[in-house]
């Protein structure tokens, strides 16, 4: 996790109209680090500074396990949220963006799952519901940050498509 990922990640989240943002470690130096710089952009001088950026950052929540997550998920009255996890390889059985964009136009809570460093481990992975279609670009290198990959799923499952007219010259 990295100061970088908070910030870049809960802007995105709060662009497309994601509920909240949920900063999964049981490591309490990382807990510490991401409620540190959470509150000083939510309650200390940074929600003066800037507080287009408290907007996004006060979506963040940060839980020690998955399972306090789907907790908290169901405690909003929701219900049991449906798993889908990220990774840059590809899955058989991969869900595509429709599929999920079918989903969550359907109802009911989804919980898009993210990894970094070297990602979500296989057994983590089959433990999902669904594994989302990778990511992938024009060559075999595949190595986006999380940052980046999570801005470029949430365009690609909510952005408004617009026609852009002429320029004029």
């Amino acid at each position: 996790m990295t100061n970088l990922d908070l910030h870049d990640i809960s802007r995105a989240a709060r662009t497309y109209g994601v509920k909240a943002f949920y900063v999964v470690t049981p490591l309490d130096d990382q807990k510490s680090l991401a409620e540190k710089i959470v509150s000083h952009w939510i309650r200390g001088t940074g929600a003066t500074y800037n507080p287009i950026r408290r907007e996004a950052l006060e979506l963040i929540r940060i839980k020690d396990s998955l399972e306090d997550v789907t907790e908290h998920i169901r405690s909003q009255g929701e219900g049991e949220p449906r798993t889908i996890v990220t990774c840059a390889r590809t899955h058989q059985g991969s869900i595509s963006y429709d599929r999920f964009r079918e989903m969550l136009n359907n109802g009911g809570p989804c919980l898009l799952i993210f990894g970094t460093a070297w990602g979500l481990s296989e057994d983590f992975i089959s433990k999902a519901d669904y594994v989302l279609d990778s990511v992938r670009g024009q060559t075999d290198y595949n190595h986006l940050s999380v940052r980046s990959a999570a801005s470029i799923i949430l365009d690609r499952l909510f952005r408004v498509e617009t026609r852009n007219s002429k320029l004029e010259t």
